[in-house]
């Protein structure tokens, strides 16, 4: 297991949280949360990943906010509030950092719920993404009004690998939709698809507020592992 150093850091006038190997690494993610924002677990996530020898910079919707000391309506509300072009603009400032300051070679990104929507539209629209990793991503249909770029769409237009972890039974996602981002990503005609499919999880499965289910637990025990070498299939070495 790689010594690491974990911390949370101000990027471009943004707050985010940053755990890598120690001396650094030529490989790195950019984390999304889900609803929780930067909470105990999503740090969690951090540290796991820079274990392994990759560093880990995680986006931070609620600026200063989390689960850990925001009720979930607000977060809820919050969560309604977002904008597409204002939380890309973000994503982009960090991805800036990672390339720049931080000296990463090759950088992927991963995002759970709402931040695995968004993983998919930041992999569409920026070919320089060595992999793009959803856990079960929010894509709602209709669309709510602050939803203003097309998910599936953009998925289309991944050229990295890419990883679905999707819970079988999703209430966010309908069987439609993710029959319609199957489709979408074995059409391509550049990077591999694995999808992975776990019948009886639900939404969030990888949260750990949503382990006293046992197919969650149980779920994310084996996905999490699975990530963890694609990630590092994909950002280290040549």
């Amino acid at each position: 297991m790689t010594d690491i150093e974990a911390e949370f850091v101000e990027i471009g006038g943004l707050r985010a949280f940053l755990a890598r190997p120690l001396g650094g690494s030529s490989g790195g993610m950019l984390l999304l949360p889900m609803i929780t924002g930067i909470n105990h677990q999503v740090r969690e996530y951090a540290e796991d990943i820079a274990e392994t020898g990759v560093t880990a910079l995680v986006w931070d919707p609620w600026h200063g906010h989390s689960a850990d000391d925001t009720p979930r309506e607000e977060l809820v509300e919050w969560m309604g509030e977002l904008q597409d072009d204002t939380v890309l603009a973000e994503l982009n400032t960090l991805l800036e950092h990672a390339y720049g300051e931080l000296e990463l070679s090759k950088i992927g990104v991963i995002g759970w719920c709402l931040g695995g929507r968004l993983a998919l539209i930041l992999g569409g629209g920026d070919p320089r993404l060595s992999n793009v990793v959803a856990y079960h991503p929010s894509i709602l249909v209709p669309a709510p009004p602050n939803h203003t770029v097309e998910a599936v769409e953009s998925a289309s237009r991944i050229t990295a690998p890419v990883m679905i972890l999707h819970a079988g039974a999703d209430t966010v996602m309908s069987p439609t939709t993710f029959a319609e981002l199957q489709t979408a990503l074995q059409n391509r005609t550049a990077g591999a698809s694995i999808i992975s499919v776990f019948p009886g999880a639900e939404h969030g499965f990888s949260s750990r507020d949503r382990h006293a289910n046992p197919i969650n637990a149980d779920a994310y025990a084996l996905s999490w592992p699975q990530v963890l070498r694609f990630v590092g299939d994909t950002v280290l070495g040549s």
